[in-house]
């Protein structure tokens, strides 16, 4: 696809950036090979080929909610600060 320098200067003003001549032929060939590339990739064949959404099919991955007793809430409280009624206690968080 070809860009002119005045689209260039165009797509620079839109986007607030203030370019010097020097660089104005930089962006242009920049450009113009991103909208190349971008060119062949939409025109890659892909009749045929399965509908994905992501490169892996990863389901849900977490594990089931389950309550487990705790056998020795003794040794666990030792390494609180405080603590009160066998639970920890913290300071108040939230006025």
């Amino acid at each position: 696809m070809k860009v002119s320098k005045e689209e260039i200067l165009h797509i620079a003003n839109l986007s607030d950036l203030i370019l010097e001549e020097n660089e104005v032929d930089k962006y242009l060939l920049n450009l113009q090979d991103i909208l190349n590339f971008a060119n062949i990739v939409s025109n890659a064949p892909v009749e045929g080929l399965d509908i994905t959404i992501g490169s892996n099919e990863a389901k849900n991955v977490f594990r089931k909610d389950e309550i487990k007793i705790f056998e020795d809430n003794k040794s666990l409280l030792q390494n609180a600060p405080t603590q009160d009624q066998n639970m920890f206690k913290i300071p108040k968080v939230i006025n």
